[in-house]
């Protein structure tokens, strides 16, 4: 008996939360059920090569603080078997630790194996060699295809076994993913396609993994397959079956963005809104993607055109720190939700109809909980309800949570959760105290340049273009094109000082094109259409002339029908302004080379940075293209996040001690395109409703791990392609310059509600710094009618002339504070009939 207490005292303390008995999880329509309690669950995505592991502890806490239950992460095919079984489960990719960093913090695990995943991953995250094993079509019943995919499946699902990491054996994995987002693309694959589907589920159903098993944007899943719903709004989503939960695997909380595009974003009140609504009507499982967008490092990213930073606009930002208000209003939904919780899963629901487009859904077990959602569907007018006799207001296009059928302890569209300020603070880079230039004003530059078309030995030629995809096998984004051309000198350019001009059809996706080693002009697709043409006045000379065009892939396609036959590279070269008219290049004689030199000898890595003859130089050339720079320098001071600034540079790629920081491209938007001051949250979000960043770069800064650092003789390794000035690179540190509260006396408060025991039920501005600072000055504060924005506020007709100073009596020298609206702190009788709002601004020090 004692072996026995003792050993649940250990199960006790090892994990609050993950049972050390087997979990049995099930479902039934309404839920999951896990050790035979019914679970209403609300999952982060976090995708572990998105990161580095010194930073998925902190990713998950975050989450975690922010009310969240489950981590999910895909399983990235195309980063672990490097070449037909062949593995790898290093750094980024060592996705047993992020697991068990998971189960350490007390949270469940969605796995989403796929294995093919999109998610704006090169090649869908499905290995390019086996594009090239003879006879392979992706994602029918093809079977090579089948064959590989079941082998990765099986290697990924028996390393969790051997790790005990499914719920039966006491680990964090409740439920697991086979194939992804299929039903988009079926109609491509003919009678292929439904023999696949039932293949995959068989396949996957057959690992015997003890949870069940999920496809998403799968209408004909087969049981017990669970389909589930990916979109911005999944609350009239409806599963194939009456035995099955409804789940949502992927709510979209901002967007992706691509080289040259503006910056999309999705307001917190329409994220908050679209999960209250899901829950409203009967949902279970909550997915955020991304919670936590991350970096493509290195080559990873696809589309093609992703950027480098795949910050998603998510509630967790690409540096890890909280997005804020949006993190903290997702914090006071899920406690909401939370509240609800036992009516939700105990009652079923009865829909009342409040207005025209107004409506309740009340769950009322009729003993123990009763909770409602009051919904105002009309985008445009606030509206008036009555709800058991009692009225409530509800804002345009907002839910509001009563988990008692009483009090309002949310609502969707009042935000009153805290703001911050977010800047990147650039730091000059300094020379290592390793490097002989200590101490002196310039860094020590080493400098290599690259030819401009063949170096070493030709891969091989022929006449006319191959395909660059097929050529490169995307070991490589570079692949060079050239050919030659005689020049008489009896061409009436040469006489007149006239210039001919050099016209290129692409596939994609970017080209720099060179005439006797001399840049002429650049020129891309985007992430809408990645084909191009390049038009451009060459020089060339009387008598033998070099033609050296460099064509580039931005990430692999990452999905749509038959997406693995998507190619790239030059489909027509000619010459217009010669005597003889135009001369079409397009099947002479071209000679190939993949890839750079400087790629080839790894002189990125601190193994080759030997390799070659390095040009030390304490003033670098500057706007020359081809360019490999190395330097060495200090880690930044401090401990905030860091980000690479290339705003100064082209395009290329950079490294840190080895590790790939990935593709910059500081190509900016278009000013002449339509973006937004303000986003109105009101009405169903596209990607294109609320986009800012009109003329500016796409992606500035480049995110650099702390973890990647040493204190000092860090190794910054840069590849120019088409000219910069690396003299202006610097390192930048993401820091929360202020925060803000705006709150109003009508908001509700899910902490001081009276449905929670000991609440005073009054509204309150909270104010919390990071961890290590403290409230050290208000910038500005005013009870009454205040307008603007975070970083922006002024004063209103109406203002309490103590709001400063009753602020600062509650805050100043506090890492946190919460200021309730009450008579005690500020002069209610202010504008008699008005709802009255205090605006605070606040620097953390």
């Amino acid at each position: 008996m004692k072996i026995f207490f003792l050993f649940l005292l250990f199960c006790f303390f090892t994990s609050l939360f993950n049972s050390c008995f087997a979990g049995n999880v099930t479902y039934d329509r309404r839920s999951l059920i896990i050790d035979g309690q019914r679970k209403l669950l609300i999952s982060a995505a976090i995708h572990y090569p998105r990161s580095v592991p010194a930073m998925w502890p902190g990713l998950v806490q975050t989450a975690k603080e922010g009310g969240v239950d489950v981590i999910e992460s895909y399983v990235f095919w195309n980063g672990h078997e490097l070449s037909p079984g062949k593995y790898n489960f290093e750094g980024r990719y060592d996705l047993v630790k992020f697991v068990k960093i998971v189960q350490q913090a007390g949270m469940y695990m969605i796995l989403r194996i796929g294995p093919f995943v999109a998610a704006e991953w090169n090649f869908g995250g499905v290995p390019a060699w086996l594009h090239y094993v003879p006879g392979t079509v992706f994602r029918t019943d093809n079977e090579p295809f089948k064959y590989y995919m079941r082998n990765f499946t099986t290697f990924i699902v028996n390393l969790m076994k051997q790790e005990k990491l499914f719920a039966p054996q006491g680990g964090p994995i409740i439920l697991a993913q086979v194939e992804n987002e299929y039903g988009y693309y079926e109609k491509f694959y003919g009678e292929g396609a439904k023999r696949y589907v039932t293949w995959a589920a068989r396949m996957a159903v057959s690992q015997n993994i003890g949870v069940p098993w999920i496809m998403c944007q799968q209408d004909d899943a087969p049981d017990p397959v669970i389909n589930t719903c990916n979109s911005f709004y999944c609350d009239q989503f409806t599963p194939n079956s009456p035995n099955k939960p409804k789940i949502w695997t992927e709510n979209w909380p901002g967007w992706f963005k691509t080289f040259g595009a503006r910056d999309p974003h999705r307001p917190a009140e329409d994220v908050a809104f679209s999960v209250a609504r899901f829950f409203q009507k009967g949902g279970s499982v909550h997915n955020y993607y991304m919670y936590h967008g991350g970096t493509n490092f290195g080559r990873t990213s696809g589309g093609p055109f992703i950027t480098t930073s795949y910050d998603y606009e998510a509630p967790i930002d690409e540096y890890g720190l909280p997005r804020l208000p949006k993190w903290g209003h997702l914090k006071e939904l899920h406690k909401a939700i939370k509240l609800s919780e036992h009516a939700l899963l105990n009652s079923e629901p009865t829909t009342l109809s409040l207005g025209p487009s107004q409506e309740a859904d009340v769950y009322d077990d009729g003993a123990e909980g009763c909770a409602a959602f009051l919904a105002n569907l009309d985008d445009k007018t606030d509206k008036n309800v009555v709800f058991r006799n009692v009225s409530y207001h509800l804002p345009s296009w907002s839910v509001s949570i009563l988990p008692d059928c009483k009090n309002v302890v949310f609502n969707t569209a009042k935000v009153g959760s805290q703001a911050s300020l977010v800047e990147m603070m650039p730091e000059e880079l300094t020379p290592s105290v390793t490097s002989p230039s200590k101490g002196l004003k310039a860094l020590k530059w080493d400098v290599f340049v690259e030819n401009a078309g063949i170096w070493g030995v030709a891969d091989f030629a022929k006449n006319g273009f191959v395909d660059h995809i097929n050529t490169t096998k995307d070991t490589t984004d570079y692949l060079w094109y050239t050919t030659s051309i005689i020049v008489g000198e009896n061409e009436e350019f040469l006489k007149k000082a006239s210039r001919p001009v050099l016209l290129i059809e692409s596939k994609g996706h970017a080209l720099h094109a060179f005439v006797n080693q001399e840049l002429q002009g650049s020129a891309s697709g985007n992430g809408s259409h990645s084909p191009f043409k390049f038009e451009s006045p060459i020089s060339l000379k009387a008598g033998k002339n070099e033609i050296a065009l460099l064509s580039m892939t931005v990430g692999l396609q990452n999905a749509g029908g038959l997406y693995e036959w998507v190619g790239a590279g030059l489909t027509s070269v000619k010459i217009e302004g010669l005597n003889n008219g135009t001369m079409d290049l397009s099947m002479s004689r071209w000679t190939y080379k993949i890839g750079l030199q400087g790629e080839h000898l790894s002189i990125y890595k601190p193994d080759g940075l030997n390799s070659i003859n390095w040009v030390s130089t304490s003033e670098p050339p500057k706007n020359q293209p081809l360019t490999w720079y190395k330097v060495v320098v200090d880690s930044p001071s401090g401990d905030e996040p860091v980000g690479l600034d290339m705003i100064h540079m082209g395009k290329g790629l950079a490294w840190l001690n080895g590790e790939e920081i990935g593709r910059y491209w500081p190509i900016k938007s278009s000013e002449h395109e339509k973006c937004v001051e303000e986003c109105d949250y009101r009405g169903k979000f596209f990607p294109d409703k609320c986009l800012t960043g009109c003329g500016e770069p796409t992606q500035r800064w480049y995110h650099v791990p702390r973890s990647w650092f040493k204190p000092s003789g860090n190794i910054l390794v840069i590849f120019e392609e088409k000219g910069g000035d690396p003299t202006k690179i610097t390192f930048s540190k993401r820091k929360m310059s202020g925060l803000c509260s705006l709150i109003a006396e009508d908001f509700p408060m899910v902490d001081q509600a009276p449905v929670r025991k000991g609440g005073s039920g009054k509204s309150a501005a909270h104010l919390n710094c990071p961890k290590n600072t403290l409230i050290s000055n208000v910038k500005f504060a005013s009870f009454g009618n205040p307008t603007g924005k975070c970083g922006s506020y002024s004063k209103g007709e109406c203002h309490d002339p103590n709001s400063t100073l009753a602020v600062e009596k509650v805050c100043l020298g506090k890492n946190e504070c919460a200021i309730e609206l009450t008579e005690e702190n500020f002069d209610k009788g202010l504008c008699p009939g008005t709802t009255k709002r205090l605006a605070i601004e606040a620097v953390c020090g």
